[in-house]
């Protein structure tokens, strides 16, 4: 009969395996406490290294083929000081809370900053840039942005965008030849800016943002130790999307299901224009990214929808961040989420 090694008996033989064990490069686990002597941490903590390997509780270690290098953040801005500025573009709806538009702009700036800090502290030799593309904001509105980006740990900066930029690009008639607003047009021309930033400023993964995303802490760590492990088990490049929006649970769809670092994630073929993908899939897609950018589609996601169907795009369960739209938008507020406590936590910029 094979005998059991009784670590209690001895501190010497105990020190020799784990010894061993990290030498040879498997894990152990104490499944009587969790407690895993060859990382001296408990199951419940980060296993993973950025770079190395992601370990997941019981499934194992994923070795990591896919390194990311680089992390480009583009946050298109938009805010204003009229009464109509708690109504969302091309609708006449209020948001959640029903606060200025400049509130919910700094709230998710805040929380995005908030999240890269906290992920510099494990993937410390990550390179973040995080630009804010905006349009025509008042000065005192910069400013106040500007204040959340000096508590960076990373580089960020502000970039004006020009009314007459692209103006010879941008249609201003939409697919059906019918003519769009003042306000979409300033929308894509921001939209555009961002996709063309990608090829002078991105070395390998670009997060496109709108301005009313509010995210959880660990959102970027999350996002960046999922798209790893993910990519090195498929062995391709991905799409990843913060947000669990409640039209995923109106259709009947059926979804592949991964495992990422502390979330689940399920295969999605529709997105608003907020996700991370690298710059090696931009440039793939480049003429639908620019189509997106200067055509008015119905839907106006219905060129990276049609990239969806050809690549994997991945949201996570539960949500990494709440849309700040109007209450029961199909893209809106994520289900089983604290969003008046995740809107509370940000008011601190």
């Amino acid at each position: 009969m094979k005998k059991n090694i009784n670590f209690k008996k001895t501190s010497f033989f105990k020190r020799i395996f784990v010894q061993f064990c990290r030498k040879i490069g498997y894990e152990i686990i104490d499944q009587s406490n969790f407690y895993i002597p060859t990382q001296n941490k408990l199951a419940t903590e980060n296993l993973s290294s950025p770079g190395l390997s992601s370990i997941s509780i019981p499934l194992g270690k994923t070795k990591i083929k896919r390194k990311i290098s680089d992390l480009t953040i583009i946050i298109r801005s938009y805010t204003s000081t009229e009464n109509k500025s708690k109504i969302l573009l091309d609708q006449n709806k209020k948001r959640i809370f029903e606060f200025p538009k400049i509130e919910y702009t700094l709230r998710s700036i805040n929380s995005i900053v908030n999240s890269c800090n906290d992920a510099l502290k494990i993937f410390n030799n990550l390179k973040i840039n995080l630009i804010v593309t905006d349009d025509h904001s008042v000065e005192g509105n910069l400013l106040k942005i500007k204040k959340i980006l000096d508590k960076a740990n990373f580089a960020s900066s502000i970039l004006k965008i020009k009314k007459d930029e692209f103006l010879d690009e941008i249609k201003n008639k939409d697919e059906n030849n019918n003519p769009i607003s003042e306000n979409m047009i300033s929308n894509m021309r921001n939209i555009y800016k961002s996709v063309n930033l990608t090829k002078d400023v991105a070395d390998d993964l670009v997060y496109f943002l709108e301005d009313d995303y509010i995210h959880e802490i660990n959102a970027i760590t999350e996002m960046l130790f999922t798209y790893e492990k993910i990519a090195s088990q498929l062995d391709r490049e991905l799409f990843l999307c913060p947000a669990d929006y409640p039209y995923l649970y109106s259709n009947v769809d059926n979804s592949k299901i991964f495992i990422g670092h502390k979330r689940h994630w399920r295969t999605t073929k529709e997105t608003l224009i907020t996700f991370l993908t690298s710059k090696k899939m931009v440039l793939k897609y480049w003429e639908d990214f620019k189509s997106m950018s200067t055509l008015r589609h119905h839907p106006m996601e219905k060129k990276l929808h049609h990239i969806y169907e050809k690549e994997y795009c991945l949201s996570p369960i539960p949500s990494l961040a709440m849309h700040c739209t109007y209450i029961n938008s199909v893209y809106g507020i994520p289900p089983i989420f604290e969003w008046k406590k995740i809107w509370d936590e940000n008011s601190d910029y």
